[in-house]
């Protein structure tokens, strides 16, 4: 069974959405389903047809969750230090092209969120960025070419 690495928030963010999917969504699907059943016939209840559809959407999910929950790894990244980067670590860099500062946390897979600063640890920046410290120039292949950062600070926050 292999482990998957998080921080303590992605851990508490798992717990808590499969906590509204059992104790919220599915008694609000349960009730859709049944308003729908009220309506009669079931082959062209449109309404019926989605609320089950959700239900198999939730009871998926929790599935999902449950899982990615039992094989976690969570790592208290306030406990981390050192000056390379590491799962954990906070990297502010600058693009040598544009001179546009970025700041990212590396995270696990399953809470990665770019629009957010949090980048998953598999992704080419963070494997990239992964053993260099403060003052190192790393070079990401992306869509648009290849791009060059300079590591302005690594912390662990």
């Amino acid at each position: 069974m292999e482990r998957i690495p998080m921080t303590a928030s992605g851990f508490k963010a798992l717990e808590d959405e499969v906590n509204r999917l059992k104790n919220v969504e599915r008694h609000e699907v349960i009730k859709a389903i049944a308003e729908a059943r009220a309506h009669g016939d079931l082959s062209e209840n449109a309404e019926y047809h989605a609320a089950k559809e959700r239900q198999s959407f939730i009871e998926g999910r929790v599935i999902e969750l449950e899982d990615q929950i039992g094989r976690a790894e969570v790592i208290d990244v306030s406990k981390m230090s050192g000056s390379t980067v590491k799962f954990g670590a906070t990297v502010t860099m600058v693009d040598e092209d544009t001179d546009e500062e970025r700041k990212y946390q590396i995270v696990g897979d399953v809470e990665s969120d770019a629009k957010h600063g949090r980048i998953s640890l598999s992704s080419p920046i963070a494997r990239a960025l992964i053993g260099k410290g403060k003052g190192d120039t790393v070079e990401v292949s992306s869509p648009g070419g290849t791009r060059s950062y300079e590591i302005l600070k690594v912390e662990f926050v």
